[in-house]
């Protein structure tokens, strides 16, 4: 089942996280790969840090040992996009979590 995270505004800059503690169990974050939906290929495509995507920018993303952050800029205003947060925990078990985002022109 999808997540959705806040409305996000075009001109916001801002964060957005999957908090994965309660699926972890004693292991830890060891990598997180962001995926988002591809509408030309009907596929989920691996998103590149530093890039613009159907108008929404990929600015950057950090990860604590439970928390995946991923910081979000742009967007095209009225669009919903659905974003795939992949994460392999210390024991190599993989785990998707996907996320929707609407942006929503606020001013």
């Amino acid at each position: 089942m999808a997540m959705k995270w806040q409305d996000k505004d075009p001109d916001d800059q801002i964060d957005y996280s999957v908090d994965w503690l309660s699926r972890l169990g004693t292991n830890t974050i060891d990598n997180i790969v962001w995926k988002i939906y591809d509408a030309t290929s009907g596929n989920f495509i691996i998103w590149p840090q530093g890039s613009v995507h159907n108008g929404l920018q990929y600015v950057s993303s950090t990860n604590t040992n439970t928390v995946a952050t991923l910081y979000l800029g742009l967007g095209t205003a009225f669009q919903t996009y659905s974003i795939i947060c992949r994460m392999t925990a210390s024991d190599q078990t993989v785990i998707e979590q996907e996320v929707r985002l609407r942006v929503v022109e606020k001013n």
